[in-house]
């Protein structure tokens, strides 16, 4: 993989609490990163506003709110995210197979409205900060994580969903179940050089996450956090180009 091609497939996490931060990061880091998460801590603090703001400065945005409610009301927040312009965003998979069908459809039936491409929709299967010991005792989840993990995926996909959000250590039994056509991106990266976990507990370098076949790496402390997010930044993509 070429560092071209891996700014493609770099996702920059805006975990930051002002528009002004925000904008700082996207401004620094354009020219390496091409799609940027907008998730809850910035969106409740800025809103739209955000999204709109990314978009001005020509990134695409990852609208990360995990939609997770009544079908109906997934489907209408759909078409906001549609009305806003993001490039993509995401359900929760355990809302079930109607509520992630009403998101595809409303998603869709708002991007023909409005005469442009429909975002792509992931659905978040098991949250990086979860294992096997918290599904089984506190989530009653008799499944094995890696199993729990491929059974969602297997659902998002037959609901008409574009991909998943899953960890690296899922990424092969997913390709194996849905097929390469299916995207995935993977949150829970973290760089060779960052040795303190911090909440994730599934994770991966960026190397190894794009050797397991991810189409996406999210990545945010490491870079947003550093003391030079640029130099932080190429530094993921060249362990992701296995430079």
């Amino acid at each position: 993989m070429t560092i071209e091609e891996a700014k493609k497939r770099l996702c920059l996490a805006l975990d930051v609490d002002s528009l002004s931060h925000a904008m700082r990061l996207v401004e620094t880091l354009k020219d390496r990163v091409t799609l940027f998460k907008i998730g809850f801590q910035l969106f409740t603090k800025e809103g739209p506003a955000a999204v709109l703001a990314v978009r001005r400065l020509g990134g695409r945005v990852f609208l990360d709110l995990k939609y997770h409610d009544i079908p109906n009301t997934v489907a209408s927040a759909a078409k906001e995210a549609v009305n806003m312009g993001v490039y993509m965003f995401n359900v929760h998979t355990s809302g079930g197979s109607e509520m992630m069908m009403a998101a595809v459809e409303g998603a869709a039936a708002q991007a023909e409205k409005n005469h442009v491409s429909t975002p792509v929709i992931l659905g978040v299967t098991v949250l990086t900060s979860l294992n096997d010991k918290i599904l089984a005792d506190e989530l009653c989840v008799n499944n094995a994580l890696s199993h729990h993990v491929t059974h969602l995926a297997a659902l998002a996909k037959a609901a008409g969903l574009d991909g998943v959000v899953a960890s690296p250590r899922e990424i092969t039994s997913i390709r194996q179940s849905c097929g390469h056509d299916f995207t995935i991106l993977t949150p829970g990266v973290r760089p060779p050089w960052i040795k303190d976990e911090d909440d994730q507990k599934r994770t991966a370098t960026p190397a190894e996450a794009m050797r397991l076949g991810a189409d996406y790496i999210v990545v945010g402390r490491p870079i947003i956090k550093a003391d030079d997010p640029a130099a932080a930044a190429d530094n993921v993509l060249r362990d992701m180009a296995g430079l």
